[in-house]
């Protein structure tokens, strides 16, 4: 038993907790969610304000958890802190819903865009049409098998490569972070300087411009057209709050998580815009929607890297997209397990998860749990409603946890902050109205996900009972 007192190691000083910043977030919206958000604004404008606001919104939040991610810095991250805020049973449905999709969706949705891009260069095998089509309920488990073995290999991969030491899962993440940084500079340096763009392409609006949409809800269209557009950014930004979740295994974290969550969001930031421009300066939007919407599995940055390189945009958009993938699935693996293993020290997770490999210190039960339910989530299929459903539930935690900033300075004033967010109260206010409205413009808009996302939190409820039940017998016993 002495492999459950063992600790996590500090292994990340402020610059690779900056790294796990940047590569927890860049995954595949940098290159597809610009296509859907064009799509429903009709204007180059319109959409680089919508990745803007959407940064400034993640960067209340991060300005915000800054502060309790320096009073605990514990594993588990945001589990931790909400019951420091709230109690027990809001903490425990959060780190529920992160198993059961905030981050575990998170882990098969990425993985399986890599697979995608690997397609590109390896034909994954495919079953026939006869037993593709074979369904149980709603999943078709047999369709696009090979990309969905493609994915289910590189989770057991990375799962096995964090199991044997944090240090060396964050290496790996410091690697694929540059690299795919430095080629994002690339294509923004070149298509800002090439003869192909103009700044004529930023300023025209679509053909069809204004949105049917912008007329509906009684005048608040154009508001909830632009929300809309801004969840789809918030897809690129998800992993923000993910450094928290490591808080026991960095070094000096008074200082290091405030530097690394700031410093991080403000490079995502950054390349996000600025690419984003590069897209639509490149090629003007009606062109964009054209290609993209020819075929559906086209992605809008091969249709603009085509333009500026040739015919080879669909191998270096790939190999871009295998790179920022690999490194954002091998950094959300490495985070979101440290959750699970925070629950089951508080006896309310699967027992076994709560013990550390004896020799590399590492949450290797937890590990294996996040590996088969994120397998499974793979074979389900269902990765575009896993990423709303994630988005969904995320923003309702969020929401609770940046608002606990404000709970937590009239409960446990007495605390020392090391880090005070900027702005207070105004600063957490602002994001916790935009979570509300987020989630309520998303019921409005996708109540049947929405209502799915809701019953995946509460399914929790049983596994809660069970597992307070017999912690509360436990501590009882001990007591006597």
């Amino acid at each position: 038993m002495s492999s459950e007192k063992t600790e996590l190691l500090k292994s990340f000083g402020t610059n690779m907790a900056i790294i796990l910043v940047v590569s927890n977030i860049i995954g595949s919206g940098v290159f597809k969610k610009v296509a859907p958000m064009s799509e429903g604004l009709l204007s180059p404008n319109l959409v680089i304000l919508a990745w803007v606001l959407a940064g400034i919104i993640t960067l209340f939040g991060v300005l915000s958890i800054a502060e309790v991610g320096t009073m605990f810095p514990h594993s588990g991250g945001a589990y931790s802190w909400l019951e420091q805020m709230y109690g027990q049973k809001i903490s425990f449905f959060y780190g529920w819903s992160c198993f059961t999709v905030i981050q575990s969706a998170t882990i098969a949705s990425i993985a399986f865009v890599f697979a995608g891009a690997l397609n590109t260069f390896v034909p994954l095998p495919q079953f026939s049409d006869e037993i593709s089509q074979i369904a149980i309920g709603p999943l078709r488990p047999f369709e696009n098998i090979g990309a969905k073995i493609a994915s289910i290999l590189l989770i057991v991969f990375l799962s096995v490569v964090n199991a044997r030491g944090a240090k060396n899962a964050g290496i790996l993440s410091q690697i694929f972070t540059w690299i795919i940084v430095i080629c994002i500079i690339g294509i923004i340096i070149f298509g800002l300087t090439s003869s192909v763009g103009a700044f004529q392409n930023i300023s025209n609006v679509s053909a069809q411009y204004p949105p049917a949409d912008f007329s509906r809800f009684h005048g608040l269209g154009f508001f909830m057209v632009m929300v809309i557009a801004m969840r789809n950014a918030f897809w690129g930004y998800e992993g923000w709050i993910s450094l928290g979740y490591i808080g026991a295994e960095i070094q000096h974290p008074e200082k290091s998580i405030p530097k690394a969550l700031i410093s991080g969001i403000l490079i995502v930031i950054g390349i996000y815009v600025c690419i984003n421009f590069t897209y639509l300066y490149v090629m003007p939007l009606d062109e964009l929607l054209a290609k993209v919407n020819a075929d559906e599995n086209n992605i809008a940055a091969v249709v603009v890297v085509d333009k500026l390189f040739g015919n080879g945009g669909a191998y270096i958009v790939s190999a871009m997209i295998l790179i920022s993938t690999f490194g954002c699935t091998n950094a959300t693996v490495l985070t979101a397990s440290r959750i699970y293993y925070a629950m089951a020290q508080k006896k309310l997770f699967f027992p076994k998860a709560a013990i550390l490999d004896p020799v590399r210190k590492t949450p290797v039960n937890s590990l294996i749990y996040q590996c088969i339910w994120a397998s499974i989530l793979v074979l389900s299929g269902s990765f575009d409603m896993l990423t709303d459903l994630l988005i969904f539930a995320a923003f309702i935690f969020y929401g609770i946890t940046v608002y606990g900033v404000i709970v937590l300075r009239k409960k446990k004033a007495h605390l020392d902050r090391p880090y005070k967010v900027i702005g207070y109260p105004i600063v957490p206010m602002i994001f916790v109205i935009f979570c509300v409205i987020l989630v309520v413009v998303s019921f409005l808009e996708t109540p049947l996900q929405s209502l799915i996302g809701i019953c995946l939190i509460l399914s929790g409820l049983p596994f809660y009972l069970k597992w307070s039940k017999s912690k509360a017998v436990a501590e009882s016993q001990s007591m006597q």
